[in-house]
């Protein structure tokens, strides 16, 4: 074999080793940034909150839910002044919770702790003249912790999907949602949506 020829076979060598190593590199970030995707993507949504979930803080810093309850506990009752309604709340959304009562979202704070706490129930049971409700109106809860005034500060008509009811807030903040129109038979496909402050505890 001369000179050339092996000159060739060397040349020949490395264009494919660069052409695999081109390759290689240009692919390996497309797969890495798929599989963080996945992973972000399959989280459960309680697991996305979990930072706000555990912050059991009151608005002034101290402990306000040493223990924090278990799915299917009562945890409290939600009054309505407006349309002289009591009603026992639930920890969890399943339809177990939501059978009984209303029910409190796991993936977000307590009533009284200085984020966002979701409530919901069913627009044909327990949340049946909750369009009745404004801004202005109260929303009370009463828990292990003591008696928490909200002030109804807006309210919300949003698709089924929309997540952002569940955000986490800069204050202490109660969102009660339910399903929209009121008189809709079936899935709904919309939500109701109040959203008030905490005003006094």
């Amino acid at each position: 074999m001369n000179n050339k020829t092996v000159l060739k076979a060397v040349l020949g060598s490395a264009v494919i080793i660069i052409g695999i190593w081109l390759v290689f590199s240009n692919i390996q970030p497309f797969f890495y940034a798929e599989q963080t995707t996945a992973q972000i993507d399959q989280k459960p949504i309680e697991q996305q909150n979990h930072q706000h979930v555990s912050k059991a803080e009151k608005t002034d810093g101290s402990t306000l839910y040493p223990v924090r309850p278990a799915t299917g506990e009562e945890i409290g009752e939600l009054s309505i002044p407006k349309i002289s309604s009591s009603l026992p709340i639930f920890h969890g959304t399943n339809e177990d919770e939501l059978e009984k009562g209303v029910g409190h979202f796991a993936g977000s704070v307590l009533p009284g702790e200085a984020d966002n706490s979701v409530l919901s129930g069913h627009r044909d049971t327990v949340f049946r003249k909750l369009g009745e409700v404004t801004v202005g109106d109260l929303l009370v809860v009463n828990t292990s912790a003591g008696e928490f005034t909200y002030k109804v500060r807006k309210v919300r008509i949003v698709d089924a999907d929309d997540r952002t009811v569940i955000v986490p807030k800069p204050r202490a903040t109660l969102t009660v949602t339910t399903c929209y129109p009121f008189d809709f038979v079936g899935d709904a496909p919309q939500r109701y949506i109040l959203v008030g402050d905490l005003v006094r505890e």
